[in-house]
This record gives structure tokens, C-alpha cells and sequence, in this order.
């Protein structure tokens, strides 16, 4: 009968069992070995054969640690930024409520503060709504505007609210001049092919008289609608020329409705002259926020 070579499940399956016995012998020499020997051959393997394993087993729980670590500190710097956020806007409008108080101080009670709210409904962009009415003493027509200057003015009050227009509303209208009471016209909203182009234009001066740029255009208390003095908006250049008899200017608006949130509103008791409620010290004021919002 020829010889055959062993199968090679064979061949591995007795060197397993000699690894066994090998093992099994090892363990039994070790229990009775005395301790001092054990202690040593445990350190000299440590060292030696499970070095690696130990150093990978070290460098695995520090990563873990250092993963947590990470993640309380990402979690401590979120809560901190914002917290810093929400205490720069609580900052914002801290300031712009103490300006419209000082404002409203200065206005010897003519005005109530109010809160813009928007519907956000499409076509309704040029409104707002106001928790003031009638029993605020807030009378139809009534201006609205806050430090800068006018925001626009109400359309419906009813007994506790109201709404308004901004001057971003294709009806706006207000009678207005040259701060120096020089030159005298309307100013209209002209409409963009994109709300973020709509523009304010005095309309109606006469062609031989001129305006320079930056030159501030306020209310002309003409119309009794809105009292003399109330900042619109400064020149920008020339927007159209009819003829050889009237022009029309462009305005840099001293207000941006969309950033609008607190407001004042006129009540019955209004007088009809505001030339000295805004300050050329507040005005100052506003033209520098108003570049630095115009900024790209």
C-alpha cells in the first residue's frame, strides 16, 4: 500500500494540541514556582512580549479621554458663543431703545415706543403692525419714525393696534424739503425690479434750483400730514430731469424699514414744527451707521 502524506487539517490541528500542552504545561510549572520568580518572569514578559500591546491598550483609553475632553470643551465654546450673541443683540437693542427714549424725552411726550411687527405674508412686505390704537391717542395718518428718522406712517388704527406703511409702499407720499428750507418738493417711492432696489426720490424742484449731494432733506410740514423737520433722506444725485423745469433726486434713505424693530409713533398732540428734536449730533451719528451699512 502506497504512503500517503497526512491531510493538512491534520498537521494543524496537532500543532494546536501541542500549543495546548505546551500552555497547560507552562501554567502548572508556574503555580509552583515561588512568587518572588513569578513576579519577576510577569515583569520580564511585560516588558518584552505584551510591551506592545500594552502601550496600544495605554494610547487607546488616552485618546478616548482626550475625545471626551474635546467634546465637553466644543460643547463649553458653543454655550459661550452664544451666549456672547445673544448679549450682543440684547446690547443692540438696549442702545436703540435708549435712543428712542431720549428721542421720546426730548419730544416733551408727543410719542408712544412701540414694536414693529411683520405678517411676513408675500405683498404685505411695506406693512407692519403695531400694538397701538386709538386708546394710545394714534390717529390715522399718524408719522412713525425712530432715531434716524421717518419710517413711514399709519394707515388703519383700531382701538389697541394699528397698521402702518413704510416708505417702501408704492402710496407713499410726504411733502418735504432742503434742511435749509431752500428747495421744496415731494418725495415718492420710485419701485426696483427687486425690493432691494426700490429708492426714495424728491420729485417736483424746480429745474434752475440745485441740490448738492448729501445735502439732508426733512419734512416740509406742508399737506398737515407730517410736521416739519422730520429726517427723510440725503441727496444722491440726480434721477431724472424733465424738460427745462423740474428735476428729480435721488435720497440715500436715513431708514431701512427691513432692519426697523422699535419705533415711536406721533399721537394727536404733535406739534407742527420738529426742527430741533434732531440733533446734528444724532444726525452725525446716523450718517456714519448709515455708510457703514452701505458698506459691500
Amino acid at each position: 500500500m502506497a504512503f500517503r502524506p497526512e491531510p493538512e487539517h491534520a498537521e494543524g490541528q496537532r500543532r494546536q494540541n501541542l500549543l495546548a500542552i505546551s500552555f497547560f504545561i507552562l501554567a502548572l510549572v508556574t503555580a509552583y514556582i515561588p512568587a518572588d520568580m513569578q513576579q519577576s518572569i510577569a515583569w520580564s514578559v511585560r516588558v518584552t512580549t505584551l510591551r506592545p500591546f500594552i502601550l496600544t491598550q495605554q494610547w487607546v483609553v488616552a485618546a478616548k479621554e482626550n475625545a471626551a475632553e474635546a467634546g465637553i470643551l466644543r460643547a463649553q465654546l458653543d454655550s459661550l458663543t452664544a451666549t456672547v450673541s445673544s448679549q450682543a443683540g440684547l446690547l443692540d437693542e438696549n442702545r436703540i431703545l435708549r435712543d428712542l427714549l431720549d428721542l421720546a424725552e426730548r419730544g416733551e411726550g408727543f410719542f408712544r415706543p412701540a414694536t414693529v411687527l411683520r405678517s411676513g405674508i408675500p405683498g404685505s412686505e411695506s406693512m407692519f403692525f403695531l400694538e397701538l390704537g386709538s386708546g394710545d391717542g394714534i390717529e390715522n395718518g399718524a408719522p412713525v419714525v425712530n432715531r434716524h428718522g421717518l419710517v413711514g406712517r399709519i394707515l388703519e388704527v383700531r382701538q389697541e393696534s394699528s397698521i402702518g406703511m413704510d416708505w417702501t409702499h408704492p402710496d407713499f407720499r410726504v411733502s418735504a424739503m432742503l434742511q435749509d428750507g431752500r428747495t421744496y418738493g415731494i418725495v415718492e417711492n420710485r419701485r426696483g425690479a427687486f425690493r432691494e432696489e426700490d429708492r426714495l426720490v424728491l420729485n417736483g424742484t424746480a429745474y434752475y434750483e440745485t441740490a448738492s449731494d448729501n445735502t439732508l432733506v426733512v419734512t416740509s410740514g406742508l399737506g398737515g400730514v407730517f410736521p416739519r423737520g422730520i429726517p427723510i433722506g440725503r441727496i444722491a444725485g440726480i434721477e431724472e430731469v424733465q424738460g427745462q423745469w423740474r428735476k428729480a433726486y435721488r435720497l440715500w434713505p436715513m431708514v431701512e424699514p427691513g432692519s426697523v424693530t422699535h419705533v415711536i409713533v406721533f399721537t394727536n398732540r404733535v406739534p407742527d414744527n420738529l426742527d430741533q428734536l434732531w440733533s446734528d449730533d444724532s444726525l452725525s451719528t446716523v450718517e456714519k451707521e448709515t455708510v457703514e451699512r452701505r458698506k459691500p
